[in-house]
Formats: C-alpha cells, sequence, structure tokens
C-alpha cells in the first residue's frame, strides 16, 4: 500500500506542472490586453507601463511561468489583479461554498441514484426498471441552469417558500443557509443520481450473476441480505470511482448553477476572473482543483482497497 501511495504522489507532481502549464498558454489566447483593461478609460502610458512591469506582462511567456511557478514553490499564487487580494485568500474564501454545495449535492445524488439503481437491477425488466430508467433518462437529459431557472419561478416567485438566490453563511443562520442551498444542491445533484443510477444499476446486474450470489439465494438467504450483503459491496467499486469524479467536477464544474442562483462559490470565482483577465486567479483556481482532483482519485482508490480485499492482495 505504501508504495502505491508513492507511485501516486509521484504522479501528481508531473500532472499537476503540466496542468500549469497548458491552462498559463492558454490563457494568453484570451483577447484584449490587461493592463489596458486595467487603466480604465484614461489610459494613461505610464500606468499601463508600471501595470506591465509589476506584473511582469512585458516579459516572455516562460518567464512569467516561472516567476509563478517560482511564487507557488512558496505557497505564494499571486495577486488578483482585479480585487487586489492574494489569490490564495480568494481560495480560502471561495471554496467551503463550492464545498458545500458540492457535498450537499452529492449527498442528493447518493440518496437518489444508489437505492434507484439498486432498485432497478433487482427489478429488472418490471414496471420499477422502466420508471427507475425514466427518471435517470430525464435527469441527464434537462440542463442545470433550466431546471434551476423552473424551480426558481415555483418555489420562490409563486410559492414564496425558498430564496431565489444568495448565499447565507451557516455560522450565521443553518436554517437561512440550508434554505438558500438545497435548490442549487439538488440541480446539481439532480444530474449526478442519473448518471449514479446508472451506474450502479450495470454493477449490481453484474454481481447479481455471479456464482456466489446464487449460491447464498440457493442457501436460503432472504433476498434483501443477498442485494445488500453479498450484491452491494461488490458492485461498489466502480459507484465509488464514480462518486469521486463526480465530486471533482462539482467542485470546478457548477459554474451555471452559481451563476443561475448568486452563489459567490468557486465557479462564479472562475467565471469573473476570465472575463476580467484575472490570469492569477484563474491559475490558482485551476491548480487548486486539479490537486482535488489527484486527491479525490487517490482516495476513491484507497476506498476501493477497504472495501474489496482482492484490491488490498493486489
Amino acid at each position: 500500500m505504501l508504495r502505491f501511495l508513492a507511485r501516486r504522489l509521484a504522479l501528481a507532481v508531473p500532472t499537476l506542472i503540466l496542468a500549469s502549464m497548458i491552462i498559463f498558454a492558454l490563457q494568453q489566447l484570451l483577447p484584449g490586453d490587461v493592463a489596458t483593461a486595467l487603466t480604465g478609460e484614461e489610459r494613461d502610458p505610464q500606468v499601463i507601463a508600471f501595470i506591465r512591469e509589476k506584473y511582469h506582462l512585458d516579459a516572455p511567456l516562460p518567464v512569467r511561468y516561472g516567476y509563478w511557478a517560482g511564487g507557488v514553490l512558496r505557497g505564494d499564487l499571486g495577486e488578483s489583479i482585479r480585487l487586489q487580494k492574494p489569490v490564495s485568500e480568494l481560495i480560502v474564501e471561495k471554496l467551503p461554498v463550492t464545498l458545500e454545495l458540492a457535498c450537499l449535492a452529492m449527498l442528493v445524488a447518493l440518496a437518489i441514484g444508489v437505492p434507484m439503481g439498486v432498485l432497478s437491477a433487482v427489478k429488472q425488466g418490471q414496471a420499477a426498471d422502466t420508471i427507475a430508467n425514466g427518471i435517470a433518462l430525464w435527469g441527464l437529459s434537462v440542463p442545470n441552469f433550466w431546471l434551476g431557472i423552473l424551480l426558481i419561478l415555483l418555489f420562490s416567485v409563486e410559492l414564496g417558500w425558498l430564496p431565489a438566490s444568495g448565499y447565507v453563511s451557516p455560522f450565521e443562520s443553518l436554517s437561512e443557509n440550508l434554505a438558500a442551498m438545497v435548490m442549487p444542491a439538488f440541480v446539481l445533484g439532480n444530474a449526478i443520481a442519473a448518471v449514479m443510477m446508472r451506474h450502479t444499476r450495470a454493477a449490481m446486474l453484474g454481481v447479481l450473476g455471479s456464482d456466489y450470489v446464487r449460491t447464498a439465494r440457493a442457501k436460503g438467504v432472504s433476498p434483501l441480505r443477498v442485494t445488500l450483503r453479498h450484491a452491494l459491496p461488490n458492485a461498489a467499486i466502480p459507484i465509488i470511482t464514480l462518486g469521486a469524479l463526480e465530486f471533482g467536477q462539482l467542485l470546478s464544474g457548477a459554474v451555471l448553477t452559481e451563476q443561475v442562483f448568486s452563489v459567490p462559490g468557486f465557479g462564479k470565482l472562475m467565471v469573473d476572473a476570465v472575463f476580467n483577465r484575472d490570469f492569477a486567479t484563474v491559475q490558482g483556481v485551476v491548480i487548486c482543483t486539479a490537486a482535488t482532483y489527484i486527491v479525490l482519485n487517490l482516495a476513491a482508490d484507497l476506498l476501493s482497497a477497504a472495501v474489496n480485499p482482492k484490491l488490498r492482495r493486489a
């Protein structure tokens, strides 16, 4: 296990370096000039020259990347050109919001997707299977932003039960925080629940036809115990892997949902940074997201090994 961890950590370093180099180079394709945009309408040449020198915008691309990478090695992700704040502070400020939203969305996805997938596999070919597949198809087909707008119209405008947008810290008011987060969490969790349902169903169908499951049934073990004790743990490995990947996507890909509900999280920070050509912020968010994906993949592998003894021995 320690050798496995060492190999994965050794691969993580070049992965992060490559991701940072690619995004750093692609940022230069954005139209417009950062220094000119920051000076406003006056566009004083001296101010433009000062900004270029301060942020090394007049240096060649490899040199600028070297400045940024050197800062990262010292724990400095740079400074936001637009907000005049350290990028690390912005990430620490915005990440808990998106992390809470991602956790709530993942709970919704697991609560809906896994039971539906198990039920669909156990009742294969029956009415419950057809209904579960229809719900999954609906979840995959409905765009998140459209579902979010409909939920706002229904629960906020028509019924007045939930706030249409905004965010309240759970430390200020837990009830108001949950009221503000329930709709965006359901919107994000709905799409992931459909994917989880399909993968759970496929994994369960493969396991339910195995020899040890037939043996357990032949011994008179109850169907519920066969499903939960023998089949589900062995079908959990692809579910765990998918859950880790989807959770990582939630941390970086909730842009439209955060925009619709005005949630001040990671996605909104990224969109604002791209529109304002705030390269340091974009780079910091990307490197943080890439590191999160690597950690989640590693956690999924370790959890899969904990669930399946064969993987531990391997």
